[in-house]
């Protein structure tokens, strides 16, 4: 009996640590975010790159001085030009940075931005071997064949995933190999030395991003997440339904809009107190979120309201998701009795809404029609979506 509780409390363990799993995968890779952590990771990403972009603008130009004392002619011109054009690159991306709004043009900014130093290091390479100079262009010629390894290091200010940071290192890689391809002469240990050197500076790099990509989910959580139920804010909800809207009018995308209640909550709180109320919140959101895809969305809108918003779905797909609801329970109240809700249903086409805010008051009408004729009941734009009994609530 013993030896069967240690195994029990062994797979309980491997359990809670498996449960850990997803979080992790966040910080692995990109595909795992939501759309709102995509969306906040894009402004990040794209305010540093505006803002190196700017400080190498106005320092690259600045070195030249230390190339002139340091080349002779026409070396020292050379590398001023390509010094000039990259400066003017530089300021480009700055400029350009602001009207960022996705996570693609972000890494587009971003790779423009980590592309410079390597291509610089490249042509400038050919220019730098074998070529005699002073004290202080030999160690400036020495800082050149780094400047691969700053890139790398440089991706450690930015929330990256370790696969993001893994691909861009890879591709650094690359040039650093095609670097010493240009020396005259291969020397083996200065090679495995560079490319382990490399290998550690992109490690130390995946390890950074990775913990700034956690900070940084970790407070934009904490922003737009209701602590109660894990569900969306209304504010963080108002401005996901504000991008959704704007996107599907653009585009000419359908988009659906659920506006639910919890039936008689406010007898719970009443009859067994606030913190069995809070357990009966918990429970619906947590069954709520169980029947949704990745691209909805499920706001806490106020109390015992919530709204779940439908990318991309029509009146038609708009049937499986209450299909899903009213396969799924959401619990007992303190009673014993199930927990059931009222559901109002918008969608954008249909109901010819001019924003938003018409979707939601719409949905909201609809959801105190259900409540009116019966409760438990789902209200929508067309017969078919009316449906009687949405929580299954037998046996």
């Amino acid at each position: 009996m013993e030896k069967k509780s240690k195994h029990q409390a062994s797979f309980e363990n491997i359990k809670s640590q498996l449960k850990i799993i997803p979080e992790y995968m966040e910080l692995l890779f990109p595909f795992a975010h939501s759309a709102h952590i995509r969306r906040h990771r894009a402004k990040i990403i794209a305010s540093r790159v505006g803002l190196l972009s700017l400080l190498f603008a106005v320092v690259i130009p600045l070195w030249i001085i230390i190339d002139f004392f340091a080349f002779s002619w026409p070396t020292w011109a050379i590398l001023a030009t390509l010094r000039i054009i990259s400066a003017i690159v530089f300021f480009a991306l700055y400029i350009m940075h602001s009207s960022c709004r996705s996570l693609h043009n972000a890494y587009l900014l971003l790779g423009g931005m980590m592309a410079i130093p390597p291509v610089f290091y490249l042509i400038s390479q050919p220019f730098l071997i074998g070529l005699e100079t002073n004290a202080l262009g030999t160690a400036v010629s020495s800082a050149y064949a780094l400047l691969p390894f700053i890139v790398v290091a440089g991706l450690s200010v930015f929330p990256l995933t370790a696969l993001e940071v893994l691909i861009t290192g890879a591709a650094v890689m690359t040039v650093v190999i095609l670097g010493v391809a240009q020396q005259p002469t291969f020397d083996l240990q200065q090679f495995i030395t560079t490319v382990w050197l490399m290998i550690v500076v992109i490690g130390v790099s995946v390890f950074s991003g990775m913990s700034q990509l956690s900070y940084m989910i970790s407070l934009i959580n904490q922003a737009s997440k209701d602590m109660l139920t894990g569900a969306f804010t209304r504010r963080s909800g108002e401005e996901y339904l504000d991008l959704q809207f704007r996107i599907a009018s653009r585009t000419g995308a359908s988009m659906s809009l659920l506006f639910m209640d919890v039936d008689k909550f406010k007898s719970v709180n009443d009859e067994f107190g606030h913190e069995q109320g809070d357990m009966v919140l918990k429970q619906v959101a947590k069954g709520l979120n169980a029947c949704l895809r990745r691209s909805d969305q499920l706001i806490r809108w106020g109390g015992e309201e919530f709204v779940i918003l439908l990318p991309n779905t029509d009146v038609p797909h708009v049937l499986p998701v209450l299909k899903r609801l009213s396969e799924l329970t959401l619990g007992n109240r303190p009673d014993g009795k199930p927990i059931t809700i009222s559901i109002g249903i918008a969608e954008l086409a249909t109901d010819e809404c001019e924003d938003w805010i018409e979707m939601v008051e719409k949905a909201d009408h609809r959801m105190y029609d259900a409540k009116k004729s019966g409760r438990n009941k789902s209200v929508g734009p067309k017969p078919e979506l009316n449906i009687s009994n949405i929580i299954n609530v037998e046996g």
